[in-house]
């Protein structure tokens, strides 16, 4: 999940430096949005996998 994060963060940088805001900032939000759920499901991970063993 956090390669297609960063995926779209390029991407969106990439489309925003050439001009296409729209397409630009789409992208940058759903990168943001995975970045964010991707971090919450790995400290997520962390916690259940400390309390499992």
């Amino acid at each position: 999940m956090i390669s297609w994060a960063i995926t779209f963060l390029i991407i969106g940088l990439i489309a925003v430096a050439l001009g296409f805001g729209g397409v630009g900032g789409l992208a940058l939000n759903i990168g943001w949005v995975l970045l964010v759920v991707g971090a919450v499901f790995f400290i997520i991970h962390l916690i259940a996998g400390r309390r499992i063993r």
